[in-house]
């Protein structure tokens, strides 16, 4: 019973609504769909800006969707005092002249799971990044666009992930930079939790029998090595989950133009609050943001 509220925690789809929209900030904006290589329809929002450079937002995951975090739903755990609005960013984004491409990944928001109906920490999600991706560089407004990749906790393990596979980021030459926001894997999550290790056991094997996938052996970090384009990091020096020494192998990996920008958010008592103060920060400081992505885009 314990492991299987654990898993459901970690893994189980569509545990945050759409609770937002680019209309109330004003924004010109295009509901939108597209498919990816495995047949699945992820739906998004196209927010209009300039048509040489756009922004690709990839969220985080499992408690999240492309309007940002809400606390409807989440009962006695949340994970920040507030609803957390990534269409902040998209704001000040769009101010800047991108357009902006914000999307959920399979098993959030609206749009549909794929042949595997748990979230996978970014294996499977891999492949909306590169759809998403693909769907701007085919619109014919957006064929000479450079492209940004804001990519967010999964988000970025996700897209750390396509840039590992065959016919995947790699050597696209549209794609121009990379802002990750606190990179995390399952072991690290798993272990700064301190869980008993007969409920995080138990939770691991039900994760494997779910998914397929042993997410003790499957990181994002095989592959950080095969970003190539210039990318910042993101992190909270007070994030209760993060590991100094996972962010130190991040940043030895990047065979790139790299930047570690370290963020002094103030400490909170419950530890998700440390962890999505981040997340709410990277919507009200845009400076950090428009800096890497008007350096390269």
């Amino acid at each position: 019973m314990l492991s299987t509220m654990m898993s459901n925690m970690m893994i189980k789809p569509y545990q945050s609504p759409i609770f937002d929209n680019p209309e109330n900030y004003d924004l010109d904006y295009e509901d939108v769909t597209f498919k990816t290589s495995d047949n699945v329809t992820l739906s998004g929002w196209l927010i209009k800006g300039n048509s040489d450079k756009v922004i690709i937002q990839s969220h985080f995951g499992v408690q999240c969707c492309r309007a940002g975090y809400t606390l409807k739903g989440k009962g006695m755990m949340k994970g920040y005092k507030e609803d957390i609005h990534f269409l902040n960013q998209a704001k000040y984004l769009n101010e800047a002249g991108y357009s902006v491409l914000m999307y959920d990944f399979r098993g959030h928001g609206q749009s549909e799971t794929g042949s595997i109906s748990w979230i996978t920490w970014g294996k499977e999600e891999a492949n909306d990044v590169i759809a998403a991706v693909d769907y701007i560089s085919k619109r014919e407004e957006y064929k000479n666009a450079s492209i940004g990749l804001f990519s967010i906790c999964m988000g970025q393990a996700a897209a750390t992930n396509a840039f590992g596979l065959q016919n995947g980021l790699k050597n696209r030459n549209n794609i121009k930079a990379m802002i990750s926001v606190q990179p995390l894997d399952y072991t690290t999550f798993i272990k700064a939790m301190g869980l008993p290790r007969f409920l995080s056991r138990g939770a691991a094997k039900l994760n494997q029998k779910r998914t397929g996938i042993d997410f003790d052996t499957n990181s994002f970090m095989d592959n950080v090595h095969n970003i190539d384009v210039p990318t910042r990091v993101i992190q909270n020096k007070n994030d209760s989950y993060m590991s100094e020494d996972l962010i130190a192998q991040y940043m030895d990996s990047l065979q790139v133009e790299k930047d570690l920008l370290w963020i002094d958010l103030p400490k909170y008592k419950q530890a998700n609050f440390n962890r999505f103060a981040a997340y709410d920060w990277i919507g009200k400081n845009p400076n950090a943001i428009l800096e890497w992505f008007g350096k390269y885009l």
